[in-house]
């Protein structure tokens, strides 16, 4: 088992560097060598105390990809193109983690016959039809958001969307029960209220500045539709979470909030 000096389950007198560098291990390929020595395999880390830092993570993550936008602009390439080259880049950074997660919910749900059937298929290493679709209708639905956008407020979209979309991540690993006993996300554990509430403050506080009152309500009305569905249906067809089940549930918060903010800058022009 990992070893941390001074832990505590509600993340309030923990190392915050100790978080940090463990959510980075978990959610990206980015290194960095904090000033603790942090040891045992990344799935073995104590990761449900370190979810305080997630949104902080999609930060990190989204300005990657708002960067790559902006240059993408600056170097006079088609709107589509730099949208698609800002999603990649933050794919890179983060090993495609999320959207490995959305292509085997996919198929799990998409192709299983049974509870057991779908979790084992969404076990399997491979790609299905039902994920090459659903990668295929994210990365394009997102690019043709942004694109929409222009690239100052494609990258502001971006960025807000990275942060909120892995803000949340926490409540699902608390409330939702784990749909098996092994894997990622059942050796993760459920956080503490303490590190969910501060993840989701965190997340509020990137929207609202972002985007003021008003879109922002919109936003979290949106998400909390559509992910509540999602938390029901995979409550149906899987009985409960898994690490692929939050990766969909990221990818497809983020499409949310980007689709959204495209259709209210576009009213906002229409008017």
């Amino acid at each position: 088992m990992a070893l941390i000096e001074n832990q505590d389950d509600n993340g309030i007198y923990r190392d915050w560097t100790d978080d940090l560098r463990i959510s980075l291990l978990f959610l990206t390929r980015i290194p960095w060598t904090g000033r603790s020595e942090i040891s045992g395999e990344p799935e073995l880390l104590p990761l449900a105390p370190a979810t305080r830092f997630f949104p902080v993570i999609g930060m990190i993550t989204g300005a990657i990809g708002a960067l790559v936008l902006m240059a993408a602009d600056w170097a006079q390439l088609p709107a589509l193109a730099a949208a698609l080259l800002a999603l990649a880049a933050i794919a890179i950074a983060t090993g495609g983690l999320h959207e490995d997660g959305l292509a085997d919910t996919a198929d799990g749900i998409g192709g299983g016959a049974g509870r057991l059937a779908r979790l084992k298929i969404m076990s399997d290493s491979r790609i299905g039809a039902y994920g090459v679709l659903a990668l295929i209708f994210s990365v394009l639905a997102k690019a043709a958001g942004l694109a929409a956008l222009g690239a100052a407020d494609g990258a502001l979209a971006l960025f807000a969307a990275a942060a909120v979309s892995r803000g949340i991540l926490p409540v699902f690993m608390r409330h939702m029960p784990h749909a098996k006993e092994s894997g990622l996300a059942a050796a993760a554990g459920k956080p503490a209220f303490n590190p969910v509430a501060v993840s989701v403050l965190i997340a509020a506080a990137i929207l609202l500045l972002s985007f003021g009152f008003w879109i922002s309500v919109g936003v979290v009305l949106a998400i909390a539709i559509v992910t509540g569905a999602m938390a029901w249906w995979a409550m149906q067809k899987l009985g409960g979470q898994t690490g692929d089940v939050l990766g969909a549930i990221q990818q497809i918060s983020e499409l949310v909030i980007i689709l959204f903010i495209a259709a209210a800058g576009q009213s906002h022009l229409a008017d």
